[in-house]
């Protein structure tokens, strides 16, 4: 990973001596040709988390003189983004921005993207089998890791753990196992006594709360990989009298009311803005193979000599002290900016 880091940011450098090429120059420049339009594509375009991520894909490529459409589909239903996708194909955009809800079912579509020269970057989770061109995204191991030393630690390294969870998203999944791994490898003494499949629904999340809490009433931390469920097993653990640790992944304001208030105890939060503007560097560079020239055999093969298969984002973690600096409207704020309505 290091390595890959190492390598992109020995690239801008090169890049941004393309972009002062005088006008005259016959050299290509690294700017994007009048209307050349970039779209990002997600599943259920109404959660918050991928609001930032839109704002420095659109930044990045404002800066280059892009255009941006953001897009998806408003419910959580994977045939539904994949209709979105193959009506984003259908547009010729220069290059698509994805979060895949599931790895598999894009694969196809990604496929053929590629084939009719359009690159596809996937963001947040993957679909590794496919033709994509980069995976931009937090190691979703480490967030879960990280989240297991955190409410070990304060915990003491002792008591019960249930899970709630999302099963089949690729990322979600990833940050479950880790969170269990790290639970079981370094605190011995926390004990996993539930699992409770919640998908990102509110409701399901308190219910399935209120039921695990009666099972076991001397719980001491719950963990879940996304947001939605937080805010329904906040509210059941508050009810309950509060003593429950709950550690999410993603924030909303919601969650950071939650956090602030100390119903919450913390949440691991991936860098977003990172996410989106790395993520549309490397769509544009993937969708101008021209600016780049390997000593390789890319000119005889024809393949696209531009692919980056991962970059970390890197993520922070979220608490009472600085719940107010992942705020998204005082971000709006602060940047003059309408967001994804722009």
């Amino acid at each position: 990973m290091k390595k890959a880091l190492l390598t992109l940011a020995c690239l801008f450098p090169a890049l941004a001596f393309v972009a002062n090429v005088s006008a005259n120059d016959s050299a290509p420049q690294f700017r994007c040709k009048p209307g050349e339009t970039y779209y990002m594509n997600v599943m259920v375009t109404g959660v918050e988390y991928w609001f930032p991520v839109y704002e420095m894909f659109k930044q990045a490529a404002h800066q280059l003189g892009c255009k941006t459409v953001y897009g998806g589909t408003p419910a959580y239903d994977v045939n539904q983004q994949l209709a979105s996708f193959e009506q984003v194909l259908a547009q010729k955009p220069a290059g698509i921005f994805l979060h895949p809800m599931n790895p598999d079912p894009f694969i196809e579509p990604i496929n053929r993207a590629a084939q009719e020269g359009i690159p596809v970057v996937t963001f947040a989770a993957d679909s590794p089998n496919s033709k994509r061109v980069a995976y931009i995204t937090s190691d979703n191991f480490r967030e879960g890791r990280a989240a297991a030393d955190l409410v070990a630690k304060a915990s003491q390294g002792k008591g019960e753990y249930a899970v709630l969870e999302n099963p089949g998203q690729d990322n979600h999944d990833r940050r479950v196992s880790a969170f269990i791994d790290e639970m079981k490898t370094h605190y011995p003494d926390m004990k996993l006594v539930a699992r409770a499949a919640t998908n990102q629904d509110a409701s399901k999340a308190y219910n399935a709360v209120l039921s695990i809490l009666q099972a076991h009433p001397n719980l001491s931390v719950l963990f879940m990989p996304e947001a939605s469920s937080a805010i329904g097993a906040a509210q059941a653990v508050v009810e309950n009298g509060g003593k429950v640790k709950v550690i999410t992944v993603d924030v909303n304001a919601k969650v950071l009311d939650m956090i602030k208030a100390g119903q919450v105890y913390a949440a691991i939060d991936p860098n977003q803005g990172v996410q989106g503007y790395m993520g549309f560097m490397t769509l544009f560079l993937a969708a101008h193979p021209e600016l780049i020239d390997p000593m390789n055999d890319a000119k005889r093969t024809g393949v696209n000599p531009f692919s980056f298969p991962l970059l970390d984002n890197g993520f922070a973690i979220v608490t009472k002290e600085n719940a107010d600096d992942f705020r998204w409207d005082r971000y709006l704020k602060r940047r003059g900016s309408k967001g994804i309505n722009e």
